[in-house]
């Protein structure tokens, strides 16, 4: 079943006309450049029927219906050999200069639209469960924005220098055969009306494509990701057949698109061919009765052509144009997510404690409350090992403190010992975090340490590694240099672990929370780590609050308060 827009037509036409004023530059380029090479053809066209008049001496006959097209002629082959050198040239030139610029500027463009939308994702709000796949997201932030930006500085322009095309060849043909001209052009209003039908069609046609395609590319993604868990389980051809069914779902759909696209350009081009035996039956006939030169007739010819080349293009531009329809609909789908609140951020510069107060959370309205008139102080300078059972909320409960979600009733204040206040985007600064598993980008080791604090010395960052015992890195050939691959290749995960607590003190945030942060380190080194924190906490001039979400004894014996999650209450 093909699904319906949610987006009018106008909303889309808008939303293209914000984004073709953000690339007017590229957009205007090109269309200059697509008029001048109209200019071109048809001073081509000119010139040959000069030639040809001046090779085979022919006069321009003088009839009732013709107009001279041009005050002046060519005399000599010579002049008319120049020119057409000059205009081939000026042809060629511009073809070249026109397909670099295009090129230049269509890459800033589509990396300026990317840019922006990648921002705005950053930016935007965590929702806790996230309604989209990453690889369904990456197929719109690549495939369908390179569409649309294509469709803005490369087709659009085309499309008026066809419009262009198409006006110029009819008044110049109409000014040598009036009858002529209006009979070629006959076959518009049977375009309109056949494009209307089509462009609906495949207008929903596409949108499914798309969807499927993006399917695709999620399961390529979550196999090449996973794919250590499907050889333990041995499962690689169930994944191998889950990709097969959605290839043969986007097999079916393409064709169906291409039996109505290839249906629908027969027609046309029939259309086309008619036009085509009218332009040269007429012309044999005048020229048979001596009312035009050969050179006329040639030029008939080459003006039919000019007249029904820009319906074909037009014909090639509508799926274009269509599909940047379906790729806009998901690109406002992602503009559509809001962005979290803007300002300044509130810092604290003494000791700070986090309050949760009769604070209630559901994911959604479907759901149980995750979280159930909580009540929990987390007091200045203080260390908390919270425990509790897996779905008692204790990963919900961090998000909750980073603001990443919003309490559905309750308040969460972060405070000092003179004021407090809502948790929010803004006291996100005060806070360090270090998540569940392996959260280190692909680059060197440095390059991630310096995500914690960007201009810090080598001083500071072996520092970091010393209280986070990562001191291990010293020992690698190229240190702090060090690649690391994605999703840690080369590393194992107690090592990466404690990179990533390491990047986290470079922040120097009020409150350090550490989600199951030293799950993957063995007995002696976690407790080495926890040593070093406190030590490292006692050392310093505002002395951090510790959070722990923690199963492990070595992390509850050193803390000065232990809190038990239930589900619907604590212990």
């Amino acid at each position: 079943m093909l699904i319906d827009s949610k987006y009018s037509t106008r909303e889309l036409l808008t939303w293209f006309g914000h984004i073709l004023w953000s690339v007017r530059l590229q957009s205007f380029i090109n269309m200059m450049s697509g008029v001048v090479r109209v200019a071109l053809d048809f001073a081509f066209i000119w010139a040959t029927k000069q030639a040809i008049d001046i090779a085979t001496h022919s006069s321009q006959p003088v009839a009732s219906d013709q107009l001279s097209t041009f005050s002046f002629h060519l005399t000599t082959l010579s002049e008319a050999g120049i020119l057409l050198v000059v205009i081939m040239l000026l042809q060629m030139s511009l073809g070249y200069a026109g397909r670099w610029i295009a090129a230049l500027l269509g890459v800033e463009a589509q990396n300026r639209m990317q840019r922006r939308l990648f921002e705005h994702l950053l930016r935007s709000e965590w929702r806790g469960r996230e309604v989209r796949h990453s690889g369904d997201v990456l197929n719109r932030l690549v495939s369908d924005n390179t569409t649309v930006v294509s469709v803005m500085t490369d087709t659009l322009p085309q499309a008026l220098a066809v419009t262009v095309r198409l006006i110029a060849a009819f008044f110049f043909l109409y000014s040598m055969d009036a009858m002529l001209a209006v009979g070629v052009t006959l076959i518009l209003p049977i375009f309109i009306l056949l494009s209307r039908l089509y462009i609906n069609r495949m207008r929903a046609l596409t949108r499914e494509v798309r969807r499927t395609d993006s399917q695709i590319q999620s399961t390529l993604q979550e196999g090449i990701q996973h794919r250590l868990v499907l050889k333990t389980l041995e499962r690689m051809p169930t994944m191998a057949d889950v990709l097969a069914k959605q290839q043969a779902n986007l097999r079916m759909l393409v064709r169906r698109r291409t039996v109505f696209s290839s249906t629908s350009n027969l027609v046309l081009n029939m259309g086309f061919g008619s036009a085509y035996l009218l332009t040269f039956l007429w012309s044999v006939y005048r020229l048979s009765d001596d009312t035009i030169t050969f050179g006329m007739m040639t030029a008939f010819i080459q003006l039919c052509g000019q007249i029904q080349g820009p319906f074909r293009e037009l014909t090639r531009f509508i799926p274009t144009i269509i599909g940047s329809f379906t790729a806009a609909e998901r690109l406002i789908e992602l503009e559509e997510v809001p962005e979290e609140a803007d300002g300044q951020p509130l810092r604290f510069t003494s000791e700070a404690g986090i309050r949760v107060t009769d604070v209630s959370y559901a994911y959604d309205a479907n759901s149980r409350l995750v979280l159930e008139h909580l009540n929990i102080d987390f007091a200045p300078g203080t260390s908390t090992a919270v425990l509790g059972e897996t779905g008692a909320g204790k990963t919900t409960l961090i998000r909750l403190i980073l603001a990443l979600l919003h309490p559905d009733s309750g308040h969460v204040e972060i405070y000092d010992a003179g004021h407090s206040m809502e948790v929010s985007a803004r006291t996100r600064c005060n806070l360090v975090y270090v998540p569940q598993g392996n959260s280190l980008f692909s680059g060197t080791v440095r390059w991630n340490l310096l995500m914690g604090k960007p201009d810090a010395t080598d001083e500071e960052l072996h520092q970091a590694l010393q209280v986070a015992c990562a001191d291990f890195i010293q020992q690698l050939p190229q240190g702090l240099d060090t690649y690391v691959g994605e999703g840690g290749a080369g590393l194992s995960e107690g090592q990466a672990q404690r990179i990533a607590i390491a990047r986290a003190l470079l922040r120097q945030g009020n409150i350090l929370l550490l989600d199951e942060a030293t799950s993957a380190l063995d007995q002696q080194t976690e407790h080495r780590l926890i040593d070093n924190l406190l030590q490292h906490n006692d050392r310093l001039a505002v002395k951090p609050t510790l959070i722990f979400i923690t199963h492990r004894p070595a992390v509850v014996d050193k803390c000065t308060q232990v809190i038990t999650l239930k589900k619907h209450g604590i212990h």
